[in-house]
Formats: structure tokens, sequence, C-alpha cells
């Protein structure tokens, strides 16, 4: 999976001109963009892969992991699990149709519903019948990810500053590392998190 920030990038918000800390500032980078792939519940990196899915209905809209673009979309027909029928691409349309969203860039496409001939197949007991292939992820890093990574990614590796969660002492004690999320990160990526249902 990729970084969602450069090494160059991050040692620029810490004002960092040597290379004696580049592993651990990339160790740092790569933890953060993990955090941002399990705070958000996906990814923004892109992979090509095949992936199945359940169905709600015949003609309902199937809620996909956030897809680029697809190459084929396939349906079990027989309930066989051989996933032996592709749709034509006129039998399917990717939704959102407009991907823009709020001036933050191209979104991908989370859902797929069913046209002229296309149809999901259903079974009575829960099963994956559609078999979607394509390049998941999405189109580009968003600004707002990248800059919530850089900060994350700055947090963790000053965090080795603060040994057991001190960062020093002020006139009324000791001064701790807070546990919770740095609030600048979490409002960079609140527009991105996925809700599951």
């Amino acid at each position: 999976m990729a970084d969602y920030c450069t090494l160059s990038q991050v040692k620029s918000a810490l004002r960092i001109t040597d290379d004696i800390d580049d592993t651990l500032l990339s160790t740092a980078i790569d933890a953060a963009s993990r955090w941002v792939d399990s705070y958000c519940d996906r990814s923004f990196s892109q992979a090509t892969a095949t992936r199945d899915y359940i169905p709600t209905g015949r003609m309902d809209p199937l809620i996909v992991d956030d897809l680029v673009s697809v190459t084929s979309v396939k349906i079990d027909e027989d309930l066989d699990r051989t996933f032996a029928e592709t749709l034509a691409e006129i039998d399917y349309q990717l939704e959102p149709v407009n991907q823009r969203a709020a001036g933050q860039g191209d979104w991908p496409y989370t859902r797929i519903r069913p046209q002229e001939d296309g149809y999901w197949p259903t079974a009575f007991h829960p099963r994956a019948t559609v078999r979607v292939e394509g390049v998941y992820g999405w189109p580009a890093i968003p600004d707002a990810v990248r800059e919530a990574t850089i900060l994350q990614a700055s947090r963790l590796f000053t965090r080795l500053d603060s040994p057991l969660g001190v960062a020093g002492f002020g006139d009324m004690g000791a001064m701790r590392v807070s546990f919770k999320g740095d609030p600048d990160v979490l409002m960079l990526l609140a527009a991105f998190r996925r809700t599951r249902f």
C-alpha cells in the first residue's frame, strides 16, 4: 500500500534538513498512512483486484468498495459459484455519476446500478453473486488526506521525545501527551470517513 505523503514533505513540516532520522520518519509516515486507512475505513491508494459482492435485491444498487474504474462485472446467474456471465457496459451504471464533491477533487465510484438487461442474481441465503474486477482505491490522494498524514506522521515522530507520555514540566507539573486524536487531523479527515450500514 502506498504512503500518502513523502519523506521530504514531513521533513519540511518538521524543519529537518539532515538525513539522520530518515528511517524513523519513514516508519512514522507508513504508520500514519495505515492509521488514516483505518480511521477512514478506506484506502486512498490504487490496486487492481477482483472482489465478490452480495446484492440486496435484483435491481438494487450494489454497494462496492471504492472504485476508480471497472474492467468487468460478472454474475453467478446459476448460483453455482462460476460467475460465467459478463454484463455489457450498457447493463450497469457506476455511481455517483458526478464524482466531484465540494471542491475536494474526484471521488471514487461506490455503487453499481443495474440498467437495461442487467440484474443481480439473488439467493434465499445471502451469497456473493456479483464479481467486480477493476482498479480499487481513489483517483488521486486528496490534499486534505495528504496534509492529515503529514500532521499525524509528525506527531508520531515527535512522540519519541516524550517518554512515558510526559511532554515536559510546567508550573502545574507534568504535561502529558494527549491520547485523543489531533483535532486538525480529525477535521481534515471528517469528510472522508466511510459509514457502513
